[in-house]
């Protein structure tokens, strides 16, 4: 085993603390052993086969069409994935070629596509739907995909403007019936009938060392770089990430993130291992009514999500009168301060059932009312949020990794004392973790990419000669364990003063205020930090309504002074956990959202810094001036 922990950073290393962690080390290689016993199979098509050989599922994959849910069995996912490997040998497509998958909603066609693809060698590359036409012609360039796969007309119309540029791309097919637009399933037509002894052959000689999926990351500075994967990156991914996500057979989950995104996909390989029915949201739109219909033991979030969900918890809590508003943020407080495994005293414990039962059971049910665990990725996720969450009986876990590590480094648990707010819980099985001189993490694990497609000189400057991989992140391992994140190394800056400033973690504590939907510190250089700060626009309407100040619109509002003075007390009040030279000076209201459509936000999420600082450089100026 290799896991390891950096004793380095000022934890005790006292016998009671290495005994501790010896046990933590027993109790994970016997855990590990008990999941990993009855699988022998290492590449990512398997999973779905041990599926079908141990606990075969009515409903394996399931999704929403005009009103009705509609199921897949997971014989029957399999079966077409073999009418599709067919189809896809028809077309020419061989052992190392490329198929791109580009799809707006999670759907059945898409993990249909991904095995059909990877069971005959070939390699898939998913891409983001909300990419730049740029974006698209630069991957399609650099990976030289064959066939691509889309869902829907807007879809196909851009890849056909594309592949004008791209000759290497013969085919294109859709999932929706379009008119004068090829459908997928005259691919899948084509391998009908057809034996699946020719398939097994190949899979049988797919070796987990293979390259399975090329995945383009984001690019917040410069041009997308193709992160490849291997069969045996994702499969001990998926085998180590399982202890720490429990899930019985038969549970449900509710699928929305992006499956071109590694964690949502990593999470649907594990779904088939545990034997979990999948269901797909209709859109980001429906997540709430798909969650009281199918009511999920399961699902994956980001911050983002879950912050919009509590600030309409909080808003229809504000509507309340009397002693039903006074219980509701009575509950909110005890939230608060929310410690697990009874850290906090029988009497917090007994108050603490009594806000579940009278108000956090209705939040339960706003999520259907069977919420087992929820993973959080991505983003940092507030500590205050985490404690109120848990605090409601929604177990939300937050873990941490990259697209170079297939995804997970890090995940909190429940059990096994694995859960720490404000960290990303204690590094996963096989994967090693240690903090650099200068604070960056590093790792190195069977969970680490094979480098980047065409730039082994970008690979080189990641994964130094020992095989550690610089993730680019800055954090500590707190207690000696538990994996902490404090910011992006490329992130941080220098005042003119001298003075280092980590932006990521002003702006996740900035965030916890109702006023602030989206910020961005600024400050490289300059005397003092600044903020840049979209509004929370629903909430401040509902506010300035109350005080009466007049608004006309977004921008109304962010010109007015008394806007601008009540979300600089926000700011006051948060400046408060900071160092002086740490803390916002001088803020700008800015009156559209930071959007991916806009640019200023990665298809994960992730702020583009300069693209921002260069649309708004004339209000950043205004602030120094």
């Amino acid at each position: 085993m290799e896991l390891s922990y950096d004793l380095t950073t000022g934890a005790s290393n006292s016998k009671a603390h290495r005994i501790n962690i010896l046990r933590h080390f027993i109790f994970l290689n016997i855990v590990y052993t008990l999941v990993t016993m009855d699988i022998a199979h290492t590449r990512l098509f398997d999973f779905i086969s041990y599926q079908l050989e141990n606990h075969p599922l009515d409903s394996c994959l399931a999704t929403k069409r005009d009103g009705k849910w509609i199921s897949y069995s997971t014989s029957q996912v399999i079966d077409m994935s073999y009418d599709l490997s067919h189809g896809l040998l028809e077309l020419g497509v061989s052992e190392g070629d490329k198929v791109a998958i580009i799809s707006t909603t999670n759907r059945p066609e898409w993990n249909i596509v991904d095995l059909a693809t990877l069971q005959i060698g070939a390699i898939d590359v998913p891409i983001y739907p909300t990419i730049t036409i740029e974006d698209y012609k630069y991957i399609f360039k650099d990976c030289g995909a064959k066939i691509a796969f889309v869902s829907d007309k807007d879809l196909y119309e851009k890849l056909v403007e594309v592949q004008k540029e791209i000759p290497q791309l013969e085919k294109i097919f859709i999932f929706d019936e379009e008119a004068g637009m090829t459908n997928w399933k005259t691919v899948l037509d084509k391998g009908k009938g057809k034996p699946k002894e020719a398939i097994d052959e190949l899979k049988e000689k797919v070796n987990p060392n293979d390259l399975a999926t090329l995945i383009y990351t984001s690019g917040t500075t410069r041009n997308p770089k193709g992160v490849m994967l291997s069969h045996k990156n994702i499969v001990s991914n998926v085998l180590a990430s399982a202890v720490r996500l429990p899930c019985k057979k038969n549970s449900i989950a509710l699928s929305f993130l992006p499956l071109c995104h590694i964690f949502e996909r990593m999470l649907i390989y594990m779904y088939a291992y545990k034997c979990v029915n999948v269901h797909y949201a209709e859109s980001m739109e429906t997540i709430g009514d798909n969650m009281k219909e199918i009511k999920p033991d399961v699902f994956t979030a980001v911050p983002r999500l879950l912050e919009k969900v509590y600030d309409k918890i909080v808003a229809k809590g504000s509507e309340l009168t009397g002693i039903k508003k006074s219980l509701f943020f009575w509950a909110v407080s005890l939230g608060e301060v929310y410690e697990p495994y009874g850290r906090n005293g029988a009497w917090y414990e007994f108050k603490l059932k009594i806000a579940r039962k009278v108000i956090f059971s209705k939040w339960q049910e706003a999520l259907g009312g069977n919420v087992k665990i929820a993973a959080c990725g991505s983003a940092a996720l507030s500590p205050r949020l985490a404690r109120i969450f848990n605090a409601a009986g929604i177990p939300i876990m937050e873990g941490y990794g990259l697209t170079e590590t297939s995804p997970v480094i890090s995940v909190n648990e429940i059990g096994n004392d694995g859960f720490r707010f404000g960290t990303t819980g204690r590094p996963i099985d096989h994967v090693e973790v240690k903090i650099a001189e200068d604070g960056e993490i590093l790792c190195k694990g069977p969970n680490l990419m094979m480098g980047y497609y065409n730039q082994p000189e970008m690979t080189a400057k990641v994964i130094d000669e020992d095989g550690w991989f610089h993730t680019g992140d800055i954090g500590i391992l707190e207690e000696g364990q538990y994996l902490k994140i404090t910011d992006r190394k490329k992130e941080m800056f220098k005042t003119s003063g001298g003075k280092y400033v980590a932006p990521q973690l002003i702006e996740n504590s900035f965030k916890q205020s109702r006023f602030i939907e989206q910020i961005m510190v600024v400050g490289n250089n300059r005397k003092h930090p600044a903020a840049l700060i979209v509004p929370n626009f629903e909430f401040l309407k509902e506010y300035c309504t109350k005080q009466n100040i007049e608004f006309t619109d977004n921008k109304s509002l962010c010109e007015s002074p008394r806007v601008i003075e009540r979300i600089m007390q926000e700011v006051n009040n948060a400046n408060s956990e900071f160092a002086k030279w740490e803390q916002i000076k001088k803020i700008k209201l800015i009156a559209e959202e930071f959007t991916i459509d806009g640019g200023e936000l990665t298809p994960t999420m992730k702020l583009k810094r300069k693209v921002v600082a260069k649309k708004y450089s004339s209000l950043i100026e205004a602030i120094y001036a």
